[in-house]
């Protein structure tokens, strides 16, 4: 007689018994709190690595004021570093998607933490533009990080939790950037106040996320495993991986809509703080904190948007999911395209804010979804879909890089953009076999502190 999928069975792992894992070892509750079971040591350590790729990432944008009289370098120019650290990410992300299926996630991770830390930390030794764009070129392939993270959360929790799991960890890793708008400042400000010109400050400020990387990098590799039981990775050889995911269009209706969600608040990093300053005749201390305010909505809304696609999807299946993230998408397309209109700073802020949670949900919705299409190549699915994000941000920095385009109709034809991409959601179709068995509790419920 076989066992009922809701029955909780012993897990041993580490020298130890644990409850709460399917049969097949994979957690079927995000225990917040719990940093001995293999899966949460993976949650944990993935997040943490994924927060300092993306301090390190967009470390150098709030410090480009200096860097610019620094390198006496040209609007255009700047520009073209900023494409340039997105731009690497797209074929970053592709690659890591295979190594992951090929390599496991634990190698794959430690050796982009290791071999990243470098061009982050050797930034400072740029001293022209074109070896500043080498450094920049260089930095964005850490971008990818957000791809091994997914995969390993994917790979140890059931598909239950899995949305909640996902979005967790991508909503806190995604929270660097935010932190980097503030805290990259502070840093070389403090660094200054001890002596170093200002030149000085922004080269050894960016040796401090890069010593992160690399120590994160060596704990990783000591403290993950790549299979929830502890198994040795079973590697898919060659690129049949990646061509079962290629060759899938779903996949590439996702890599649609994550380019309007994610490519979307990549974009609106890059560009909130000169819009309030220039629209609204803000300070720069002003315009910054309010254009991080989307970036530290990963704190909680990303995670909303995993737990809502796990309660869509517990009720009604992948299709609940799939539907629900249109929804959101949708409704974030129209959010931006209200912000764009507004005169008022108060009315605009409001807007924005309402965009920001939709815009992060909306990228916890969609990882609700991929790790249960095409789970034998979860790498490459989450590759190719995360390649989406930042193809959506390229091209969105384009239509802010035209001189004759105002920034207020910038993000009005970048809205009414999203709001036509949510429609790539309702040709999404699932076979009843790859739908998980519905469950009576709702993901919220999952999320305990302490036991069972």
């Amino acid at each position: 007689m076989g066992r009922s999928p809701n029955t909780k069975i012993p897990y041993t792992a580490g020298g130890y018994t644990r409850l709460g894992c399917d049969a097949e070892g994979k957690a079927t509750r995000v225990n917040l709190l719990d940093f001995r079971s293999p899966a949460m040591r993976a949650f944990h350590l993935s997040w943490f690595a994924f927060f300092l790729c993306f301090v390190a990432w967009f470390g150098i944008a709030p410090l480009m004021a200096v860097v610019r009289d620094d390198l006496k370098l040209t609007k255009a120019q700047i520009g073209n570093t900023v494409i340039a650290s997105v731009a690497i990410t797209v074929l970053a992300r592709l690659l890591t998607g295979w190594l992951c299926d090929r390599f496991g996630p634990r190698r794959t991770y430690s050796a982009l933490l290791l071999l990243g830390a470098f061009p982050v930390m050797g930034i400072g030794l740029a001293h022209s533009y074109q070896s500043f764009l080498l450094f920049r070129l260089a930095i964005g392939l850490i971008g990818a990080s957000f791809v091994i993270t997914q995969h390993h959360t994917s790979v140890m929790f059931a598909p239950r939790v899995v949305g909640t799991a996902n979005a967790f960890s991508a909503g806190w890793g995604n929270l660097g950037g935010g932190v980097a708008q503030w805290c990259m400042p502070l840093l070389a400000g403090a660094i200054v106040g001890l002596g170093a010109d200002r030149f000085l400050g922004w080269r050894l400020a960016m040796v401090v996320p890069g010593i992160g990387m690399f120590l994160t990098g060596i704990l990783y590799y000591r403290f993950t495993q790549d299979t929830p039981d502890g198994s040795p990775f079973a590697s898919r050889k060659g690129s049949q991986a990646f061509w079962e995911a290629a060759g899938d269009y779903r996949v590439w209706l996702l890599f649609l809509l994550y380019a309007a969600c994610f490519g979307v608040e990549i974009t609106i990093d890059n560009v909130a703080a000169l819009y309030f300053k220039d629209s609204f005749h803000l300070g720069l201390k002003m315009a910054g904190l309010l254009a991080s305010a989307t970036g530290m909505m990963n704190i909680f809304a990303r995670a909303m948007g995993g737990i809502a696609g796990d309660w869509a999807g517990n009720i009604w299946g992948l299709r609940g999911r799939s539907l629900l993230l249109g929804l959101v998408v949708f409704a974030e397309g129209v959010a931006l395209t209200i912000f764009s209109r507004l005169t008022s700073l108060g009315s605009a802020t409001a807007a924005y804010l309402f965009f920001g949670v939709l815009v992060c949900m909306a990228c916890g919705v969609t990882y609700a979804v991929v790790p249960l299409v095409q789970p034998r190549a979860i790498g490459s699915v989450s590759g190719i879909v995360g390649a989406g994000g930042n193809v959506g941000a390229v091209l969105a920095g384009f239509l802010f890089k035209a001189e004759s385009i105002s920034s207020s109709r910038a993000l009005f034809l970048l809205g009414i953009a999203v709001a036509i991409a949510a429609f790539c959601a309702f040709p999404l179709r699932f076979q009843e076999s790859e739908t998980p068995q519905a469950v009576t509790r709702s993901a919220p419920a999952l999320i305990a502190e302490n036991g069972d």
